[in-house]
């Protein structure tokens, strides 16, 4: 009788849990999202994306605060969580982000896989992020997307919008033309309605100075590549990390194995270190940038910036506020009391304007490339092809993304930013 009883107990459970579970994907096909166009967010160094599995334990995307992404979904918004190469260069990271979003074998360029002395091919996603995107609708209007970076997550949404604007002449030049990664022949720009940047380091950092000067620079990038180098051998490759090195052998590709011997991809790697996203932060690999992105006059572009320190008058620097995250307290500390200098690659002067910071960045520098036109943002008078340069924020780099972070300010925040991108033309 008892065995009874709970059996029905059971029967009944499943019933009721398999009814809500219908429910649920009956409301999940039926759910039409506030965003016409899906809003795509872009990691920065070090970071990660919604497919990996450190992401269920500390999302990128809200940290400490919970997942963000799964908050704006709820709200309403389809948004998406990309994963591109936490050390790469934007280059590499542009290719990678495209190949996800379509859905596709990751092609780095004849030229440029060449010229860096690396795989031309990468791993294959089987599954786009969104199907449609660069098709037309019913309407006959092409699929876009909103792209939104953080830190160096929004130099890598630049490069991408070159290349689907620009494609590249190099890789033109240099694959057959039945070969070719639609990726590099241009003629996209309409395919993405806006770029959002935040805390992006668009003029390089003077946090890079020091580093230089102390020796660190070489050592962070060596120990940075080792760590991948080794975490890519493991169980927890594409488990918990995912370096996407697979292109230098340095890391497997999740699944299929492809490490090459540690030693011998860590000298190859480190050779090529031009094509990293270590170096594409430093002022000579920004000027670089300079010379190979320009802006698309048919997208909207935005900028938030970042500060943690506040002004000290009469001293004529910047020192860090009690909350600043203590990891990288002592960087907010030497860019605000750095000496006035001018970098001889960019042409950047940095006086006591560039004091302030997020910690990382300067502020100034996260405001907009200097070489392209700006404004103050105006919500009357929202125009493309020119950065709209949100307020300056209160926090550090990381206080952006949610760590170590007010909740309900930082779900407010990427609400504001969600609504307004959403009342675009």
């Amino acid at each position: 009788m008892k065995f009874n009883k709970v059996l029905s107990f059971v029967l009944v459970s499943v019933i009721i849990f398999s009814s809500f579970t219908l429910t649920g994907f009956a409301a999940k096909d039926s759910w039409q999202p506030k965003n016409k166009e899906p809003f795509v967010f872009v990691h920065g160094l070090n970071g990660w994306g919604g497919a990996e599995g450190i992401n269920g334990l500390i999302p990128y995307w809200g940290a400490t605060t919970g997942d963000l992404m799964q908050y704006l979904q709820q709200q309403g918004y389809e948004c998406y969580s990309a994963s591109v190469g936490p050390l790469s260069s934007a280059w590499d990271r542009a290719c990678e982000l495209y190949a996800q979003i379509i859905g596709s074998r990751v092609d780095y360029g004849v030229a440029h896989s060449k010229k860096y002395n690396h795989d031309r091919y990468g791993r294959t996603y089987y599954t786009p992020l969104i199907p449609e995107w660069g098709e037309l609708d019913e309407n006959g209007k092409i699929h876009q997307i909103h792209l939104i970076g953080h830190s160096f997550g929004g130099t890598t949404v630049r490069m991408l919008i070159q290349l689907l604007t620009e494609g590249s002449p190099e890789e033109m030049a240099a694959t057959d033309p039945n070969e070719i990664s639609e990726l590099f022949t241009g003629g996209k720009g309409d395919w993405v309605k806006s770029a959002t940047t935040i805390c992006t380091p668009h003029n390089s950092s003077s946090v890079y100075y020091p580093l230089v000067n102390l020796g660190l620079y070489d050592i962070v990038q060596t120990l940075s590549y080792l760590y991948a180098g080794i975490a890519g051998r493991t169980y927890f490759n594409g488990r918990l990390v995912d370096f996407h090195l697979e292109q230098y052998g340095l890391t497997e590709i999740p699944g299929e194995g492809g490490a090459d011997n540690l030693f011998k991809a860590m000298k190859l790697v480190l050779e090529n270190g031009d094509d990293s996203c270590l170096y594409d932060l430093t002022p000579e690999g920004t000027a670089k940038l300079y010379d190979e992105l320009s802006i698309n006059e048919d997208i909207y572009y935005f900028s938030y910036a970042f500060s943690t320190t506040e002004e000290i008058e009469f001293l004529g620097i910047e020192m860090p506020a009690f909350n600043t995250n203590p990891v990288i307290y002592l960087t907010a500390v030497m860019m605000g009391i750095m000496p006035e200098f001018t970098d001889p690659e960019t042409g950047v002067v940095y006086d006591e304007s560039w004091h302030a910071n997020d910690a990382l960045v300067n502020t100034e520098s996260a405001k907009y490339p200097l070489d392209e036109p700006h404004k103050d943002f105006d919500k009357d008078n929202i125009e493309k092809g020119v950065w709209n340069v949100m307020p300056v924020e209160e926090g550090d780099h990381g206080a952006a993304i949610g760590l170590f972070s007010d909740k309900e300010k930082v779900q407010e925040f990427y609400l504001e930013l969600c609504e307004m991108l959403c009342e675009l033309n």
